[in-house]
């Protein structure tokens, strides 16, 4: 213990200069095999499944700010694979599976939790399109189950299930296996483990340029000068359009501002995640108590990290609904995220019309319960310069096909 308080103030006093850091900060080299645009979550779990599971170790991933400073760190942390869709289910069921042994595999605490998410039905339609989702999941081969009211209450005892409430709740869906993690440590996870692989991961490095001979790519200009690669992978959630435009692309997404709030701490009072689509809002405590709460998008388009106050009054009077407890709860901050929405709520996974150029976008507001499996097929579909079976129905050209998987119901107030 001596030892531990003596390292700490010697540390501090050194302004943490003998500390070793989690991954090197190297300078740009003038080639790679590979690029990888966008340094969060998605970006970096890529980069580490690209030489990990197909020896690519001369990688790059550029960020232009710093690891986990976009959506990775500004999310509600919700995991889950519960969709409608076989595509959809199969694809964050993959996700789900890499969650379970995520610590283990990457040696580092990504603090997922497995306490179960329910999703509320209000009316009876509600109820209906619940049992549809339950029994497709389980066809699927996924946990899902429908619980009463009755049992939702002895689950739950500070929720309203009152007969007399506004909405009333008749019932849920429960995944017992979905639960929450911890965001920024999902994004230090993959960029120690990517690191160690040989990857590198560099900082403060805007693309502003994609360049290309005919119709394929052959590098980036970058803040830090040209870097040349034959393949460019890009995952920069709500920025996927700017990045598209570069390389002379338009891609079939909007993106809004995602809004989430935390509360004060408090003492544990709930050990689960409750969403809700007809009031439009969900919520869950953290480990370190703090109610984390949040709904849908602002309609507005914008890069925006900020929403507006109507989005906010609205999201309060949902979680009141649901627990009139909370009323008392003063909240603590809030912050907003820049979401990339598909027309179908389902993302884009790989390749493009321009050779080497593949893009991973358009999750809208469920992206960070994908981030494992979401690199695991990117990472194929961008080695093998084909998809994967899980990735293929999320090509770029279902918007021309039609073969569209509309996940507006599944996705509810999404998360």
């Amino acid at each position: 213990m001596k030892y531990s308080a003596f390292n700490l103030v010697r540390n501090a006093l050194s302004h943490n200069r003998n500390w070793r850091p989690a991954w090197r900060s190297p300078d740009p080299k003038r080639q790679y095999d590979a690029i990888i645009v966008g340094g969060g979550g998605h970006g970096l779990a890529t980069a580490y499944y690209l030489a990990k599971e197909h020896g690519m170790r001369n990688v790059a991933v550029l960020e232009k700010g710093w690891i986990g400073g976009g959506n990775t760190g500004r999310n509600t942390t919700i995991v889950r694979s519960n969709y409608l869709w076989t595509e959809a289910s199969l694809l964050y069921e993959k996700s789900l599976k890499l969650w379970e042994g995520l610590s283990q595999e990457l040696n580092y605490n990504v603090m997922f939790s497995q306490r179960g998410v329910y999703n509320i039905g209000h009316n009876l339609q509600d109820m209906r399109d619940i049992e549809r989702r339950v029994s497709a999941n389980r066809l699927n081969g996924i946990d899902a189950e429908v619980v009463s009211a009755a049992q939702i209450k002895k689950a739950i005892p500070l929720i309203n299930t009152s007969a007399d409430a506004r909405y009333p709740i008749l019932g849920a869906s429960l995944q017992r296996r979905a639960g929450v993690a911890r965001h920024d440590a999902v994004a230090w996870g993959f960029a120690r483990a990517a690191d160690a692989l040989g990857v590198d991961i560099i900082e403060q490095c805007e693309v502003t340029g994609i360049s290309r001979d005919g119709g394929k790519v052959t590098g980036v200009e970058t803040t830090r000068g040209e870097i040349r690669s034959g393949k460019i992978g890009v995952v920069v959630a709500g920025n996927a359009s700017v990045l598209a435009a570069m390389a002379g692309l338009r891609l079939p997404v909007e993106s809004h501002p995602l809004q989430a709030f935390v509360s004060e701490p408090l003492k544990p009072v709930l050990d689960t995640v409750v969403m809700s689509g007809a009031v439009h809002g969900y919520v869950s405590q953290s480990d370190k108590g703090e109610l984390v709460i949040g709904a849908g998008i602002d309609a507005y388009t914008g890069y925006g990290q900020r929403g507006s106050f109507q989005t906010i009054e609205h999201t309060m009077e949902a979680i009141v609904e649901l627990f009139p407890v909370f009323s008392r709860v003063r909240m603590l901050r809030m912050w907003g995220g820049i979401v990339d929405v598909c027309p179908d709520a389902c993302p884009i996974i790989g390749k493009t019309t321009v050779g080497g150029l593949y893009f991973n976008c358009g999750w809208g507001t469920g992206g960070f319960k994908a981030t494992p499996g979401s690199g695991w097929v990117f990472a194929h579909t961008i080695a093998q310069d084909r998809p994967h079976e899980l990735n293929a129905p999320f090509a770029l050209d279902r918007f021309v096909s039609g073969a569209l998987i509309d996940e507006h119901g599944a996705a509810a107030v999404a998360h």
